[in-house]
């Protein structure tokens, strides 16, 4: 696409939603719009013009950049991921390689639920993941406080955790079912495969330790060895909020992903006795300003727009739709289906 094309058909997001009509001549601003929606094939009678304008056209977004950091971080971790599991091991040196450019360009991007939404590939869940964990923990860290230096350890860790699962069998890593007592335990070891592999790989202990406690829980009811409390390090206290984030609202094999403020509000229930407090709670209020002027898809089918924290309920805000303006803690009949950029 480029600016002057004219649409041949009324282009729908993937959740059904009307972006743009039949006929409409495209301008950059628009083409940046049908990318934050996750468009990315449409009908055009074309115009030609120079390759430069081509160019400027396809940069227009602010986080264009950060996809291409994004694709090749993904590429990475999908290689890291097949040589660990053929033979237990990874190159060390990669992962600085393709994590670094991506976090460097995440420094300037405050808006984390676009980043979210805008850097996503729903095509292979375990590697997507480990990515967004690491993003989620890079800026988890950062908004406790952490050196740049520190939080940067925090990202890399994020992106290693689940390492361990390239030696959990497929059929068991990829049931769409419920797993088993049997399968289940041996899951739970994809945290001991994945201490070791980094051990093995690069020898950074804390990574390392990160991928054996990220299942830890406070209330010392997590896996694999039952820590509680201030036996867990810090930054697997981080990698564990910025973890079930990511699992909850990525789509899975057995699992559709959930919505994005539905899945704070459960994160808020975890903060009391399973996720250590102040980083859950760190996260959720670092987390709502960015909801502030998002699309989202009410139950009702209507389409609106998030204007401001609802005070008496976080997680259930104030919508602006065509018919005025709705305010979901007053109505719980009504909830919030999709939220999209």
């Amino acid at each position: 696409m480029k600016p002057g094309d004219t649409l041949l058909r009324d282009t729908f997001n993937t959740f059904g939603i009307h972006i743009m009509q039949k006929g409409h001549t495209l301008q950059r601003e628009d083409i940046a719009k049908l990318l934050q929606h996750g468009v990315d094939d449409v009908d055009i009678e074309e115009v030609f013009s120079e390759p430069a304008d081509i160019s400027q056209s396809l940069s227009s977004h602010p986080l264009q950049d950060a996809k291409v950091q994004f694709n090749s971080a993904l590429e990475g971790f999908e290689d890291l991921f097949l040589n660990a599991a053929a033979r237990g091991e990874f190159d060390g040196s990669q992962v600085d390689d393709k994590l670094e450019p991506l976090l460097t360009e995440l420094q300037e991007q405050k808006d984390v639920v676009s980043v979210l939404l805008f850097l996503n590939d729903d095509n292979n869940y375990t590697y997507t993941h480990s990515l967004q964990v690491g993003m989620l923990s890079y800026y988890l860290a950062t908004w406790m406080g952490y050196t740049e230096q520190e939080a940067y350890q925090a990202g890399k860790a994020g992106y290693l955790h689940d390492v361990g699962k390239s030696k959990i069998p497929s059929h068991i890593l990829n049931k769409p079912g419920r797993l088993t007592t049997e399968e289940f335990e041996e899951m739970k070891r994809h945290t001991i495969y994945g201490h070791d592999i980094i051990m093995q790989s690069t020898g950074d202990k804390i990574s390392a330790m990160v991928a054996l406690q990220h299942h830890e829980r406070m209330d010392g009811k997590g896996y694999p060895h039952g820590l509680s409390l201030d036996e867990i390090h810090p930054l697997s206290r981080i990698t564990a909020v910025a973890d079930v984030y990511s699992a909850m609202t990525t789509a899975r094999v057995y699992q559709t992903k959930q919505e994005l403020l539905r899945v704070l509000k459960e994160l808020h229930k975890m903060s009391f006795g399973q996720l250590h407090a102040e980083t859950a709670q760190t996260f959720i209020r670092n987390m709502l300003p960015n909801f502030i002027g998002k699309q989202v898809l009410l139950s009702s089918g209507e389409v609106g727009q998030i204007i401001m924290t609802n005070p008496s309920d976080f997680f259930r805000p104030l919508i602006k739709t065509d018919k005025g303006f709705t305010d979901l803690a007053m109505q719980s009949n009504l909830d919030i289906e999709e939220i999209f950029m």
